[in-house]
């Protein structure tokens, strides 16, 4: 008897797999799609360029929730695989695998609650995507994994000398804004030493030279790197051995680069950020702040790092206001999305605030400098969560010492940037 059921639940889950690879293979509701190529053929060449946009987005919030139930969907089959094969199991052990079953099929039907929203006051109907997906909050080790230097202050290869911002690459190759040694290094995927990539050529504004790089960001179309070299005011790019510089007399700190190859860079003196097109040679527009320094919803006060997001939204580390901003495209003020409670160490406070950067879920993840922290913020929520750290100051495996630069890898484990304790730290995502 209780084989026979055992058997039942190893045919739904193979009906369960054929789903998924069903929903692999097309993710999107077809009715959508069929909603917004109407929607598409009615405007023609206005609306082209923006239904595609949508397609892509729709497709893109599919596939974690997809990766994420076929993951549990593996861990279940490994767990009746083991059970099936020791042939010992129980009533109570088969109730657990149908309600298993039943739970993940429940959550793959409600992995994609997308609606379309039309506002028909223009003439060409506006449309958006209106999702009602569920965050997925994430964990990590509390324990991190030292992955790039660690052996105190210094400028050898192995060593880092204040670190700032990161950026990791599709191989998990490190590139590390190394401040104090005036230099890019590239620390390859489970490597013991670095390798200077930019600068390492002292102090400098030569060509060949850096002066405390603060950001550094990877252009996979033009496979360079993008240096913020804040001593010289400057945003200058590297190919290989060649240079260029792409803006000057900038007080340049945070970088960041859309889906479009806009690059966008903050001022911390100007108190703004910028967007611009690479090849022109212009200082581009402003797209956040701009206002003066202070601290109403059109102003920004000492911004450092930046994050753009797929709808070219700006998040904004204002550190000075101990708050991270959004600035939606073309908005004339930001509204704050994490801290702006003041400084302090509250779960509704920053202090601060340095790397920044959005996931999927719109879940804002902020390096809490001076809380030793990482914190996650919903947006809307009042409150945060630390995710990382705020174990006090210090070099165990589960502190930090005013970190700083903020990544993720393409697994989702989290990479900061320990700036005091001159390491770079990952922290394992747990599945």
């Amino acid at each position: 008897m209780l084989n026979e059921e055992l058997n039942h639940i190893i045919n739904d889950y193979d009906q369960f797999k054929q789903r998924i690879n069903e929903q692999k293979q097309n993710p999107c509701n077809l009715s959508l799609i069929e909603q917004i190529n109407r929607w598409e053929t009615n405007s023609i060449e206005k609306i082209q360029q923006k239904a595609k946009d949508y397609r892509e987005y729709i497709i893109k919030s599919s596939q974690p929730f997809i990766n994420d139930v076929e993951m549990k969907f593996k861990d279940l089959r490994e767990q009746i695989r083991q059970i099936h094969q020791e042939n010992e199991f129980n009533e109570i052990n088969l109730n657990y695998f149908r309600n298993q079953l039943m739970d993940i099929t429940k959550e793959l039907n409600n992995s994609s609650n997308l609606s379309i929203q039309q506002d028909s006051q223009s003439f060409i109907n506006e449309i958006s995507i209106i999702s009602s997906k569920k965050s997925k909050l994430n964990k990590w080790k509390q324990n991190a994994i030292t992955v790039a230097a660690g052996n105190g202050k210094g400028p050898e290869l192995n060593q880092l000398n204040n670190p700032n911002g990161l950026s990791i690459n599709g191989k998990k190759n490190i590139f590390i804004a190394d401040f104090w040694n005036h230099r890019i290094v590239d620390w390859k995927y489970n490597t013991k030493k670095g390798q200077i990539i930019a600068g390492g050529n002292g102090k400098g504004n030569r060509m060949d030279q850096l002066n405390n790089p603060t950001d550094v960001i990877v252009d996979q179309q033009n496979h360079s790197i993008i240096i913020s070299d804040q001593g010289n005011r400057r945003v200058i790019q590297w190919f290989n051995q060649n240079q260029q510089i792409l803006i000057e007399n900038i007080h340049c700190y945070g970088l960041a680069m859309d889906k479009n190859g806009f690059l966008y860079v903050s001022d911390w003196n100007k108190n703004e950020v910028r967007r611009c097109k690479i090849g022109e040679n212009n200082k581009g527009i402003i797209v956040a702040g701009g206002n003066g320094k202070g601290d109403k919803l059109n102003q920004l006060n000492n911004p450092t790092f930046i994050f753009v997001d797929e709808d070219q939204s700006v998040y904004v580390s204002d550190k000075d206001n101990h708050r991270v901003m959004k600035w939606i495209k073309d908005a004339k003020e930001g509204r704050i999305v994490a801290g702006g409670n003041g400084n302090g160490g509250n779960l509704n406070q920053l202090s601060a605030p340095r790397g920044v950067i959005v996931d999927h879920w719109s879940q804002i993840y902020v390096v809490d400098c001076e809380n030793d922290r990482v914190m996650r913020w919903c947006e809307g929520k009042e409150e945060g969560e630390i995710v990382i750290g705020g174990n006090g100051k210090g070099d165990q495996s589960n502190q930090l010492n005013c970190p700083r630069g903020l990544s993720f890898d393409d697994e989702g484990n989290l990479y900061v940037v320990d700036w005091g304790n001159y390491r770079i730290e990952k922290f394992e995502i747990t599945l």
